[in-house]
């Protein structure tokens, strides 16, 4: 089996991390890179940033090609600028940041190839154009007056003509009740074309299996998508005793103990398109499916829930 390219094997997200907070990026920054930082502007604040280095030296200071600064002491507004051999570059300014002390905010850092757009709680506020090549940013940065409660590395979704939810993306939870396993969420609406199915979590340590599985109102008529660690498979089954069996052809296993996963459903009319990680995995046609019939979503086994959509 191939090698896993690291762009695919997703960074586990951070959470509650103590800021000045520093860390790699796993396989560095590229195109439809998305970076989701949750938190809460503390009391008094004055200004807090999000750095996208290139490298972690404090002597010299490392060049950082994104400095993201939202400032608090006056109107509020945020800095844009970057860093190279010790010197600060031409500041971009944008007024009317839509946060204020004390509050709670998601924002989410999509990497293009020649600029990021930064969404504040959903909408877009600014977009930054490179100074330094994407390339070299592989640390993430973040310092000053703020508390973070979750910072996540994912992909951008392949199976839409836009490529990403951005600018909004759900929060992760850390160990919300509503997600502990075996899961359940009723569908009491069936499925139709263009619905997207998303499911975010941490597989466990010692993994032996977990599944998907779409519950008909048609007894026998169950849809699972099933993953396999010992033999490093991923395989549909459908219909009275599982008789309809797929195996998803696999370049490389995309499921690993401890390392975050995201899996994306997409409903067509006669079955689903799969991506795990950013990763188109083909597609899927039951016989005599029908989305209508779809009931109940559960998830079943290793892993530990984050963030599910339906």
């Amino acid at each position: 089996m191939d090698v896993c390219p690291a762009q695919f094997l997703l960074q586990p997200p951070v959470f509650y991390p103590v800021v000045p907070y520093i860390t790699t990026i796993f396989g560095g920054l590229y195109h439809g890179k998305l970076v989701l930082l949750q938190g809460m502007v503390l009391k008094d604040a004055e200004r807090f940033q999000v750095d996208f280095q290139c490298g972690c030296s404090i002597k010299p200071r490392a060049d950082i090609g994104f400095h993201f600064n939202p400032r608090f002491h006056s109107t509020p507004h945020v800095v844009c600028n970057t860093l190279q051999h010790e010197r600060w570059m031409e500041e971009q300014k944008s007024a009317g940041l839509p946060l204020k002390v004390g509050d709670l905010f998601q924002l989410i850092f999509l990497f293009l190839d020649k600029k990021v757009q930064v969404s504040v709680n959903g909408q877009h506020f600014l977009e930054y154009w490179y100074r330094l090549p994407l390339e070299r940013m592989d640390t993430l940065g973040i310092y000053g007056e703020v508390s973070v409660r979750c910072i996540a590395f994912l992909n951008s979704n392949p199976l839409t003509e836009e490529r990403t939810l951005y600018p909004f993306c759900e929060p992760l939870l850390l160990n919300s009740s509503d997600l502990t396993l075996p899961f359940s969420y009723p569908l009491t609406k069936g499925l139709a074309p263009g619905h997207m199915i998303m499911l975010r979590g941490l597989v466990n340590q010692d993994p032996e299996e977990f599944s998907l599985v779409l519950i008909s109102k048609s007894d026998g008529d169950d849809v699972k998508l099933s993953v396999c660690f010992r033999e490093k498979d991923l395989c549909w089954s459908c219909g009275p005793s599982r008789r309809w069996k797929e195996r998803v052809l696999l370049a490389f296993f995309p499921f690993h103990p401890l390392r975050f996963f995201e899996i994306l459903l997409l409903c067509q009319a006669e079955g689903f398109k799969l991506a795990v990680n950013g990763v188109p995995m083909g597609e899927f046609h039951p016989p005599g499916f029908s989305l209508l019939q779809i009931a109940r979503l559960t998830v079943l086994g290793s892993v530990h829930l984050y963030s599910v959509r339906c």
